[in-house]
């Protein structure tokens, strides 16, 4: 099975803390010390995973342009997960909550995606194969470790997952700039999905097109500079506010 390599304190710890990976080997710098250091060595002897040292100039041969801090990790592949699984194991919950990212093609946007949606209680996160970025070892360091936790769907067609999620009583909602609807007067209490388009052009016409609603985040400049990341956290923890106050209610 192909190996990765994972680099820094936060992806190693927290890949052997989700347990999902085959962990092989970590390595640590020799002569580095250090509490967290300290602390993922001790879990992985618990968990009988192989670590041994290096000198930090072979870790850096190894880890590349990625950061060690002092530790690297040879791994398998991140588990992905199927649509039809997520689905059913949403179905569960409520109010199910997923992120449809159309066309994220810059790793630290897709890290940073990542990461909110782990923080806002997203059940799933989908991205179609082709035209991009791949849940890599360098988005789990840009996702301080969080993508080691999520729950990431690769599909070959984003439409008929839209679709396949509005035959399960998803509502389907895109970001976009020129949405008629302003964010904050959209109601994300139900089974939902967020669909945020890439860097450049935004979601794909045929994706809008199969949304149920746009959504717009009100601006006072004229200026659309808010990236991908920025607009997905903040109708992801839209989204999050309205659901917490809605249980309340409920409850």
């Amino acid at each position: 099975m192909k190996s990765e390599i994972l680099a820094g304190i936060h992806p190693v710890q927290e890949a052997v803390r989700a347990d999902r990976r085959e962990i092989r080997e970590i390595m640590v710098a020799a002569g580095k010390t250090g509490r967290r250091l300290a602390q993922i060595e001790q879990r992985a002897r618990k968990a009988r995973i192989r670590v041994t040292r290096a000198s930090p100039e072979a870790l850096s041969a190894i880890t590349g342009d990625l950061r060690h801090q002092g530790i690297a990790a040879s791994v398998g592949p991140l588990p992905l997960c199927e649509l039809q699984d997520v689905m059913a194991s949403t179905g569960e919950a409520r109010a199910p909550f997923l992120l449809l990212l159309d066309q994220v093609l810059d790793p630290h946007n897709l890290g940073a995606l990542i990461r909110t949606a782990l923080c806002a209680g997203v059940g799933g996160i989908i991205c179609p194969r082709d035209r991009a970025a791949a849940p890599s070892p360098a988005v789990s360091r840009i996702s301080a470790g969080a993508m080691e936790h999520a729950r990431m769907v690769i599909v070959t067609n984003l439409v008929a997952t839209i679709k396949a999620l509005q035959a399960e009583r998803f509502w389907v909602a895109g970001m976009d700039v020129a949405g008629d609807q302003s964010l904050f007067k959209a109601d994300f209490t139900g089974p939902l999905a967020i669909a945020v388009g890439g860097e450049e052009k935004g979601l794909r016409p045929l994706v809008k097109k199969h949304c149920d609603y746009l959504v717009s985040i009100p601006q006072v400049s004229a200026l659309n500079s808010l990236n991908a990341s920025v607009a997905g956290a903040v109708a992801m923890y839209e989204a999050f506010r309205q659901r917490q106050l809605n249980r309340r209610k409920e409850a």
